[in-house]
């Protein structure tokens, strides 16, 4: 402020200061303006107190009587002059009618508004205190001496005040009238509505209102739909705000027997109020209300990022503002459920590390809304996020929690239980937790049988996913005996060029391999990739995987010219149509040289065991689990040779 207004730019200087209700704004515009003799005040509440305030100053001056005979007066005047605009907050409000038209004079504004810096010819935003400061506040507010014993539970104190002036000041308040500088965190801890709500008796300053109702005081100018739009960010994390949120929940298209879409009618109807006549959404909508609650300082905007924020304790005040609060946690849930199940997995996994904090925090109150069919709801698409993550012991946790939901809901045998309960035993076996898997797996496959029948497709993919387990757990026999039934109940099925029987062949595939059985490997992959090459071309994924499946088993057999050509055919492919950089490129990579050193260096050799550790832990993020259970077993026994 003070390098703003020392220039000589030639005419009127407009400096605003702006931020949230109790940030200091109006404390800093006091102490700057000291240093000027001819100051100002106006309190810019409303049209009212300034068009009062410029009366005054006009009969003080013996000017006149009218607002327009103080404006007159202030265009006239050729020494410097000051006018403090303090707490412009009125968004409606015309601050352009009471401005001087001249070129010289100074003027500070203080608002919520930061769109007043449509008249500043500079501007800060007036926000937390730095640590140090506000220690020192807190600690004269609070009456106490400053030394390093009450600086290390000042520290603390202010900390939990997320550095706000006027929640310092009150906090320091308290405490000189209590004596409870020790205690404070404990008690803030207990009762922070209550302490943040009390105005004491001695005042730090002439400021009337405390921390909440200030705020409440902007909340009550909004609009309802502003209004609820605060309220349902307050139950999710303060940063990383983003409209997608909303917008994605707005494709959502009911396809659950729960929750039924009279149970969504809410949710839904809230989002509504955000999409065009065509029903596509709209994001001048969105971005009216977010300027709404921005012209209060209630929330922030990071043009960086595009994401909103809201302050820590604005956050937390929020939901003092609801009758019922767990209403609008359920609400918000299941928003953030339509959210999720609207977007693609790939797209869900490039977002999920933005994602988790809100869901986090919204899973914190879910345990206490059991019955409610939309926090429900939201779980079931939320575990799938820690999933995606590799937290899988904690999607493990909320998968249980669905499981027991459905069964209660909708009963042990509806089709979304059994999907439920084969869910978890997917995450189980990306634990390593097998047996609790293979239980699961098979009590699936039982009811599947019975329900549907034996040769229905789901019962067909629970056998397939049984076999995976038995395969994992060195259970080879029965892994074979239920691959085969699986692969000739889609061939009777699906045909035999159907992919879902072609993935049937490779998986059987490769417990022959495991077996020793490399003949019958060898058969059906060169049907694989045959068929594969028909269907799909020589250069599609798919095809270029089965080939690298068929160069290992070439390789197991010892038919090393066939290896070489085909590991080169499918490198070369993969480097032109994906890059060198590419995951299935360097895997195939890795494959290529991992049968080099096998054939010159052998297996025991530990390049050789590097090779094959690091190509397990490729195979392993491509979630190819068959050929990562094999690798393992293959380390496994050249490590107990080596013993």
């Amino acid at each position: 402020m003070h390098e703003y207004f020392n220039q000589d730019t030639g005419k009127q200087n407009i400096y605003l200061l702006y931020g949230l209700g109790g940030a200091g704004k109006t404390q800093i515009a006091l102490k700057y303006i000291q240093d000027f003799s001819d100051v100002l005040l106006i309190d810019a509440s409303t049209r009212d107190t300034i068009e009062t305030a410029l009366k005054n100053i006009a009969a003080t001056r013996n000017i006149g009587k009218t607002p327009q005979d103080a404006l007159q007066w202030l265009r006239c005047k050729a020494a410097p002059w000051l006018l403090l605009f303090d707490n412009a907050d009125d968004p409606k409000l015309n601050l352009n009618d009471f401005l001087p038209l001249c070129n010289h004079g100074n003027i500070v504004m203080t608002s919520r508004n930061p769109e007043l810096r449509v008249y500043a010819g500079s501007s800060s935003v007036v926000s937390d205190m730095e640590t140090t400061d506000a220690v020192t506040l807190l600690l004269t507010s609070a009456k106490e001496e400053n030394i390093s014993t009450n600086q290390e539970i000042a520290a603390e104190i202010v900390k939990a005040l997320c550095y706000l002036p006027l929640a310092i000041i009150q906090a320091g308040a308290f405490i000189a009238k209590s004596g409870a500088l020790s205690r404070y965190l404990e008690l803030y801890r207990q009762n922070q509505e209550q302490l943040l709500r009390e105005k004491p008796a001695q005042s730090h300053d002439d400021y009337s209102w405390t921390v909440y109702t200030t705020w409440q005081i902007s909340f009550e100018q909004l609009s309802p739909l502003a209004a609820t739009l605060l309220q349902l960010c307050s139950f999710i994390h303060h940063q990383g705000i983003s409209e997608k949120i909303f917008c994605n929940a707005s494709t959502y298209k009911f396809r659950s027997s729960v929750p039924s879409q009279k149970e969504l009618e809410k949710p839904q109807a809230f989002i509504s109020q955000f999409l065009t006549s065509d029903g596509s959404w709209d994001s001048l909508r969105f971005l009216e209300l977010t300027t709404e609650l921005r012209a209060y300082s209630l929330i922030n905007f990071h043009l960086e990022t595009g994401l909103f924020s809201i302050h820590p304790l604005v956050h937390v005040w929020s939901q003092s503002t609801m009758t019922n609060p767990k209403v609008y946690h359920s609400f918000m849930t299941a928003i953030m459920g339509m959210s999720i199940v609207s977007i693609s997995r790939e797209e869900r996994k490039l977002i999920s590390p933005w994602l988790l904090p809100h869901i986090d925090l919204l899973l914190q109150g879910a345990t206490d809304v059991t019955p409610d069919f939309n926090a429900y709801f939201a779980l079931v698409y939320h575990y799938s996020t820690y999933r995606d993550l590799g937290q899988l012991g904690r999607a493990a946790e909320l998968q249980v929690v669905v499981l027991e939901k459905t069964k209660t809901i909708l009963g042990e045998d509806h089709p979304d239980t059994l999907l439920a309960i084969g869910s978890l035993a997917f995450t189980y076996h990306e634990l390593g937790q097998l047996r609790e898997a293979e239980e699961l797996e098979v009590l699936v496959l039982k009811k599947q049988k019975t329900i549907l029948g034996e040769d229905h497709p789901e019962t067909v993919r629970a056998m397939a996913n049984l076999a995976v387990t038995y395969q994992t757990l060195g259970q080879l026999k029965e892994a074979e005996k239920l691959k085969v039934m699986v692969l000739n109940k889609r061939k009777t099925i699906l045909g035999e060029d159907h992919p879902a029987t072609l993935w049937a062949m490779g998986n059987l595939a490769v417990t022959y391999k495991t077996l020793g059985e490399l003949k019958k490997a060898e058969e059906l992959e060169v049907a694989v990739v045959e068929k594969r090459k028909s269907l799909l071309g020589e250069d599609h994924p798919h095809t270029l995987s089965a080939m690298g499946n068929l160069a290992w088993t070439y390789h197991k057999l010892g038919q090393l010219k066939e290896t070489e050509e085909l590991q080169i055919l499918v490198l070369k492919k993969r480097k032109a149509i994906l890059g060198e950089d590419h995951p299935d490129t360097l895997e195939q990579l890795e494959v290529f040289i991992l049968k080099k050193q096998q054939d010159i260096l052998g297996d025991e050799h530990p390049h050789t065991l590097r090779t094959m550790q690091k190509l397990q832990q490729t195979y392993q993020k491509l979630g190819k689990l068959d050929e990562t259970e094999s690798l393992r077993v293959l380390v496994e026994e050249i490590e107990k040779r080596k013993a």
